[in-house]
């Protein structure tokens, strides 16, 4: 036991000694290792807020690495306030060094100011030395006061609101969002909200429930501040119902008193908008027709005694007759009487009675078999006429208008030559009279061409249907397909059209319909007609960016067979840059749905569609009948709709108010018309030239003012600096006689001058201003003639009257240019001639290439044709076919 311990320290010395024997030797081989290394680094230290009085710590760590320090503005950190910590790399068996350090408030404080604090740490090995990243050491805050706070407002339904909110300042930038009612709110749920980037809010349309406090909201890591809360109030202004009935009169006889009454409900004014202006109840002076009771006439004679031995006498209620509401005549207005025995005639049977029912009887037969056979006559012949019509000059003499002559373009003698078609065999499906007939009842005057026929037919006058204009619409219009048809004759033109076509016009919207030569089979016959719908009768389904660019046509009746394609065409509202939308012909179903038929630029020739625009209008090719729109989607915010801006004022004012409406609408004929009636029924005269507005897809409002007038005559009674028309209502399309009243008041009743002006913009967006001057009591003949509606004389062409090309030179210019030419001299070069090459495909698809181009070029030159310029074209072809539009006035 005594040697154990000396033997015991022997034993660690020579194990101590082993051990360090090891390490020197590893350390050799690990400094052979990584003696060729430089430090990078692992973690380096990033920008850091001090909050409130808290330390913060910055953190380095480096491998391979013998020393790392911080460096902080330039100085370098003791060595006593660095945190060292040494560890291994497993998976490498470098040796990684990390180091930390505590920044306090009052280390950044004493350069603050000057500039900012920063630190980055330097790592050191036997090759070299590698810096870090610098590390910026901030203190955070949070100011208390908003730079800008948003303001209360009180806006009208549907305006845009904008609140402005500018953050207090803070390190680091504050958060901003908004509140309503202390509840957050979420532009992704409700897309009626928008923040900006510089954290204000847009309400896009405001609506009654959008009513309330909204406060903005700043945070960052250190505070969170809350503005003043801004209340928004959402106003209507009251509007006025239609007018109720007249009650009746007040006298049952004489004269009395009616009334009407309308309610300032549509809509109610709600959260402070105005009342209605005016009078809510009218009367009118009445004179009500006294009641008449009818009185019987003297009786008439006693008739002879009957067979019976009864004689009869009778009166009428007729002295006077009963009227409005008067009673009839009381008792018997037929009297009987036996017969005395002397007056009765005394009845005797015998030989002479039985031979007279006999004789009756056998001419009773004789007449049946008479009727039998005249009827068997009468369908044999009618069924060969229907069948075959050798003679069809009969036809085009319904068709031509007989006191209209076509008339010739200025200088230029043309051959208008009437088709000869009796050698063509046709079928006409109705009942004609014989030439015997017609030539009877023919005459010169402005009467029917053709009298009525018998069984309920119809005959030609004039392409125009007989009878009255409302009785084919209400035909129409009781089928389910055409209960939206409108029934006023303005909006509707009709006709009856055989295979020689016709033209169907709408007079001042732009709108027609080509019905082209052989369009209609021949031995068909059919009544068609061509309307307009007005806004209100239909809408649309519209999603997104779409906008109704074109009136809502209807042409019909649908389902009717059509052997070639017939041509619509109507204005359109786009502006001239084609790239910028995504326009559709819409048409609906018979169901009642909307369907897309044709996409503008990727047309289908096999399909029965085919659309041209052009920088006003839309020529729309169709092979069935319908209701059709073209619909545009904007594809960029540079996309624009032409509106058209029209102004009016009353004709004629005696009090010291004086309003001025300025309507905006699509600049289209059909809604121009629109406004103008509707303004000439309201006393209305234009006071200033239409102006053409370019509206863009750029959500924001159109706004109207009044400026520069003549404070010393004239003050505005608005309240607000400017009118607004909401974004949505402009850009869909389906708004009617959207407008702005401006209510002005003259200080004297004598001050008859005005002179202002009117500024017209989209918000962000250019605008235009316009000088108004004129005298309120003088009216402008030019001003109340464009309410006047044009004629309608010419609204419904059949036969070749429609058109501008004789159907016997139409046939051969088609025969001539159908057939290809190996030098390019056919219908190829007559459509590059006429600049519509780029239908070529179209043109081609078709088994009359020249009769299609032909379609085109009358549907666009019914008005401004000019046949000599088409026989130029022809003459350049090289067609002699072309020398037969050029001929003398004596051949004329």
């Amino acid at each position: 036991p005594l040697q154990a311990k000396p033997d015991k320290a022997i034993l660690l010395t020579s194990l101590l000694l082993c051990l360090l024997t090891r390490e020197d030797s590893f350390s050799l081989a690990f400094s052979v290792s990584f003696s060729d290394l430089l430090p990078h680094f692992l973690v380096e230290p990033d920008d850091v807020y001090i909050v409130k009085n808290k330390p913060v710590t910055l953190t380095c760590r480096s491998t391979p690495a013998t020393q790392i320090y911080f460096k902080c503005n330039g100085e370098w950190v003791h060595q006593d306030d660095h945190l060292i910590e040494r560890t291994v790399d497993p998976a490498t068996g470098l040796p990684v060094m990390q180091v930390k350090i505590d920044i306090s408030r009052q280390q950044v404080e004493k350069i603050f100011g000057l500039e900012d604090y920063w630190c980055q740490c330097v790592a050191w090995s036997t090759t070299g030395t590698q810096k870090s990243q610098k590390a910026y050491v901030r203190i955070a805050y949070l100011r208390k006061n908003f730079e800008e706070e948003p303001l209360g407002k009180e806006v009208a339904l549907d305006q845009e609101v904008l609140l402005r909110c500018h953050p207090p300042e803070g390190v680091p930038t504050a958060e901003v969002e908004w509140q309503k009612n202390e509840e957050l709110i979420d532009p992704k749920a409700d897309p009626n909200f928008f923040i900006t980037v510089d954290h204000n809010l847009i309400i896009k349309q405001a609506r009654l429930a959008d009513t309330g406090n909204y406060t903005c909201v700043a945070k960052n890591i250190v505070a969170r501040r809350k503005s003043s809360s801004a209340a928004v109030i959402v106003y209507v202004n009251g509007g006025w119902s239609t007018w109720a009935t007249w009650s009746a009169c007040s006298a049952i006889c004489g004269r009395g008193w009616q009334k009407r009454s309308r309610s300032c409900t549509n809509p109610a004014p709600l959260n402070g908008g105005t009342a209605c202006e005016g009078q809510s109840v009218q009367t009118s002076a009445c004179t009500a027709t006294c009641p008449v009771d009818g009185g019987w006439s003297e009786w008439s004679k006693w008739s002879a005694c009957g067979t019976d031995c009864t004689m009869w006498r009778s009166r009428e209620c007729t002295q006077p007759a009963p009227g409005t509401g008067g009673k009839a005549c009381q008792g018997l207005d037929l009297q009987s009487l036996n017969c005395t025995s002397e007056q009765c005639p005394q009845t005797v049977s015998g030989a002479e009675d039985v031979a007279l029912y006999v004789g009756i009887v056998a001419v009773a037969l004789c007449l049946t078999l008479l009727l039998v056979v005249l009827v068997l006559v009468y369908r044999r012949k009618k069924a060969g006429l229907d069948a075959d019509v050798a003679d069809s000059s009969i036809l085009t003499t319904g068709f031509q208008p007989m006191s209209i002559k076509p008339t010739k373009p200025e200088n230029s003698h043309l051959l208008t030559i009437q088709p000869d078609l009796t050698t063509t065999t046709t079928s006409y499906q109705g009942t004609l009279r014989s030439r015997h007939d017609m030539a009877q009842k023919f005459s010169m005057s402005n009467g029917p061409l053709l009298e009525p026929l018998p069984n309920g037919s119809q005959t030609l006058h004039n392409g125009k249907l007989p009878g009255e204009p409302g009785d084919f619409v209400s035909r129409l219009s009781s089928q389910s397909y055409f209960k939206t048809l409108p029934r006023d004759n303005v909006n509707t033109s009709y006709g009856t059209f055989n295979f020689l076509g016709g033209r169907l016009t709408l007079p001042n919207t732009g709108i027609s319909l080509l019905i082209p030569p052989e369009a209609i089979p021949r031995g068909k016959i059919y009544e068609i007609y061509l309307t307009v719908q007005r806004k209100e009768d239909l809408r649309l389904p519209l999603a997104g960016c779409q906008t109704l660019l074109s009136p809502v046509v209807s042409c019909g009746p649908p389902g009717v067979v059509l052997t070639r394609p017939v041509i619509i065409s109507m204005d359109h509202c786009s502006d001239a840059c084609p790239e910028n939308w995504a326009i559709r012909l819409k048409k609906q179903s018979y169901e009642g749905s909307w369907e897309d038929v044709l996409l503008l630029g990727e047309e289908l020739v096999s399909e029965p569609y085919y659309c041209q625009l052009e920088a006003e209008t839309c020529r729309v090719f169709t092979e069935q009948l319908g209701r059709f729109a073209l619909v545009g989607e904007s594809l960029s915010m540079a996309a624009a709709k032409r509106l058209k801006l029209l102004l009016f004022a009353p004709a004629y004012c005696s009090t010291l108010e004086y309003s001025i409406r300025v309507y905006c609408t699509d600049d289209t004929q059909d809604l121009i018309k629109e406004v103008m009636q509707m303004e000439a029924q309201l006393g209305g005269r234009l006071i200033d030239e239409p102006h053409v507005l370019l509206f863009k897809d750029s959500y924001h409002n159109l706004r109207l003012s009044i400026h520069d007038l003549p404070q010393a005559h004239w003050r505005s009674k608005l309240l607000t600096g400017y009118q607004e028309i909401p974004f949505y209502h402009i850009w869909s399309g389906s708004q009617r006689s959207l407008h702005c009243t401006f209510t002005l008041e003259r200080l004297s009743v004598s001050t008859c001058e005005l002179s202002c002006t009117l500024c017209v913009w989209q918000v962000e967006g250019e605008g235009q201003s316009f000088s108004l001057d004129f005298n309120i009591s003088k009216v402008t003949a030019s001003a109340l003639s464009t309410h006047s509606p044009a004629g309608q004389a010419r609204c419904t062409l059949a036969g070749p009257s429609a058109f501008q090309i004789p159907y016997l030179i139409r046939q051969k210019i088609c025969s001539s240019l159908d057939a290809p030419c190996p030098n390019g001299a056919d219908w190829r070069l007559l459509a590059q001639r006429l600049k519509l090459d780029r239908h070529m495909s179209f043109f081609a698809s078709k088994a009359s290439p020249t009769s299609v181009i032909l379609d085109l070029w009358e549907a666009q030159h019914f008005h401004s044709g000019n046949l000599n310029q088409l026989a130029a074209i022809m003459a350049e072809i090289g067609k002699q076919e072309a020398m037969i539009f050029l001929v003398s006035d004596g051949e004329c």
